[in-house]
């Protein structure tokens, strides 16, 4: 598709890692969102997005499997690949902004829905999780270094749609940081980086290093 761009939102301080994201940046190729489910699953990629106006940001977010009114890693990364002060997604207003090699965008926690954030006692706990079973998006998470708000996490959609782990996840990421209340600085998956910070009014910022990445096939 000739309208498709693919990058990689929470890349590591070395550029490698993030999560892929692709991009349909002319929604109108595909106005029934029957059809943009079945090209979100064809392409496998966590999220997939269709931008219906790329002037005010109006998006249309989807998994392999289903719709979402609203995901980190997508507006993390739209907003980078379309340079906007906001998006307009189904559950609300997001703002976004640029700060050195890290794209900001603004939500909230009660944006965020069906996932579960899971305490371990330790980062080797973490690390030595198998793929867990489907039926609950798990965000498991241990301090790496409470005094600095540093955190290892892995996250596990649960839905049996072919993404087992989620390499980096910024709506639970979000929500964690809402429940801990306080700023982290989160790895991710194999590799990938994730800052936050709360605001006020209960908003919640995430934060990331975006790459272009290549498309598939």
């Amino acid at each position: 598709m000739d309208s498709l761009d693919v990058v990689r939102v929470f890349c590591g301080p070395d550029g490698r890692y993030g999560n892929e994201l692709g991009v349909v940046r002319d929604g109108a190729v595909l106005p029934e969102r029957v059809d943009r489910q079945a090209l979100a699953a064809k392409l496998g990629y966590s999220e997939t997005v269709f931008v219906d106006d790329p002037e005010r940001g109006v998006i249309d977010i989807y998994t392999p499997s289903a719709p979402l009114p609203f995901a980190g890693h997508p507006c993390v990364g739209t907003s980078w690949l379309l340079d906007v002060p906001e998006l307009v997604t189904e559950a609300g207003v997001v703002e976004a902004r640029q700060d050195g090699e890290f794209t900001w965008i603004a939500g909230r926690a009660e944006w965020v829905s069906g996932k579960t954030t899971r305490r371990y006692g330790s980062v080797a706990e973490v690390d030595a999780l198998g793929i867990l079973p489907p039926g609950e998006w798990i965000y498991a998470w241990a301090w790496e270094d409470e005094a600095a708000g540093r955190v290892r996490a892995r996250g596990f959609p649960g839905r049996g749609d072919g993404i087992d782990e989620d390499e980096a996840t910024g709506a639970a990421a979000l929500l964690l940081t809402a429940e801990l209340g306080r700023a982290l600085n989160i790895r991710q998956g194999r590799g990938s980086q994730i800052l936050t910070a709360p605001g006020p009014g209960g908003i919640v910022e995430v934060g990331g290093r975006v790459r272009l990445a290549p498309t598939r096939g």
